[in-house]
């Protein structure tokens, strides 16, 4: 534990232990095991109040290879998303593998280069974390349904760059998805050559213990759609960074430029650097601060609003909620909530008035840092990282 400890303090030092090779596999506990918060499923006398910004007959599309799926977010009813549930993004196809022949190759600027089965990892040090993430595509048009909460099982990804062996020069960790499809040059628009998709990050956070290699989701078998038998689990990072159907990770000295890092799942945003107002252009990587409302419920008099916050692992502060525009009043917090999984809250809106009302959620994490309103959120032409206040509304009967 005290290893984990002075990797997470400084990276630096985490890094060394690495380049020394090695294969311990340290366990590092996460949350502990308890039952599903009663409050998140409707109980027997309780109803749900639709919303009236949701269209009538609200639906879903069916799941499908290659396809995406997201989920309506009134219905969330577990602390956990059933693996049924969970949204699903795919940007290639959807790479049918057999377990017993897939293969982890681990290549580049390591001191052994490895190729792992299933079985290897298996017996390898396992781990297990509580982690919800959205797409960085998420936002009000689905009313937030590309978003998942899941309790992860695998390998640490630290654990196995540490049985690799870190080369001093590797400063970028690539990971490589076995889903591939053809892309456009532009230097010849008639020439499509084939790519993996693929994702990256700085070797410092690569080296966060929290990180993993799952093959199990909820306690099961990794889903097919869900990248079975293997993927990458980035605690805190958009789902985009979640590799799936992960096939080899790439250790090199040099920034990675792949479709899904230089040209797709980029923020243009402007900001200020050094006094000076700049366009700059990102790779979608830390969720950003957000909550925002799914669900308002009746119980006699009484009506409860159950919401969600999402963050990069930041401890939170409190989180509030205002009803036509009135004080921000503070709600309860699950007590299952972790430091990566989603936040879930409820607040209890009494005796509430006849007619239509808006509701709106914010959050503060222990920085001081506060949700955004939309008049608040940066210049941003790019569809991605939405994490602006989303009011709601709802008409009482």
């Amino acid at each position: 534990m005290a290893d984990t400890k002075q990797q997470q303090d400084n990276p630096e030092a985490g890094r060394r232990k690495v380049l020394k090779t090695g294969v311990a596999m340290g366990s590092l506990a996460a949350t502990a095991s308890m039952p599903f918060w009663s409050q998140v499923a409707l109980g027997q006398n309780e109803t749900a109040v639709p919303f009236t910004d949701m269209p009538d007959g609200y639906t879903v599309p069916p799941k499908q290879a290659g396809g995406i799926y997201y989920q309506d977010t009134t219905k969330v009813e577990d602390f956990y998303s059933p693996n049924g549930n969970f949204y699903v993004i795919q940007h290639y196809t959807q790479p049918a593998i057999n377990e017993a022949d897939h293969s982890l190759k681990v290549t580049g600027l390591v001191n052994n280069e490895l190729t792992l089965s299933l079985a290897d990892l298996k017996r390898m040090q396992k781990f297990e974390i509580d982690a919800g993430f959205e797409c960085g595509g998420n936002s009000p048009r689905l009313f937030q349904g590309l978003i998942g909460n899941a309790r992860w099982g695998g390998v640490r990804l630290v654990d196995v760059l540490e049985a690799a062996g870190l080369d001093r020069d590797g400063i970028e960790v690539v990971f490589y998805g076995a889903d591939k499809g053809m892309e456009k040059t532009r230097i010849d628009s008639d020439l499509q050559v084939e790519q993996a998709f693929g994702r990256s990050m700085h070797i410092d956070d690569a080296l966060n213990p929290d990180i993993i290699l799952a093959y199990e989701m909820n306690g099961e078998a990794l889903p097919m759609f869900h990248g079975a038998p293997l993927r990458l689990v980035v605690p805190g990072w958009y789902g985009v960074a979640n590799v799936k159907w992960l096939s080899q990770i790439h250790v090199q000295d040099r920034r990675f430029m792949g479709r899904f890092m230089g040209r797709d799942y980029v923020t243009l945003a402007k900001r200020d650097i050094g006094g000076e107002e700049r366009w700059e252009e990102r790779s979608v990587t830390k969720i950003r601060l957000k909550s925002s409302i799914i669900r308002v419920s009746k119980t006699g008099n009484d009506h409860n609003i159950l919401g969600f916050v999402l963050n990069d692992g930041t401890p939170l502060r409190s989180v509030e909620v205002s009803i036509d525009g009135g004080p921000w009043q503070q709600a309860e917090l699950d007590p299952r909530n972790s430091k990566y999984s989603w936040k879930l809250f409820n607040y209890t809106w009494r005796n509430a008035s006849a007619g239509e009302h808006t509701i709106v959620s914010r959050v503060t994490d222990v920085t001081g840092e506060v949700q955004a309103t939309q008049d608040e959120m940066p210049e941003k032409p790019t569809r991605w990282e939405n994490y602006a206040q989303f009011p709601r509304t709802v008409r009482i009967g």
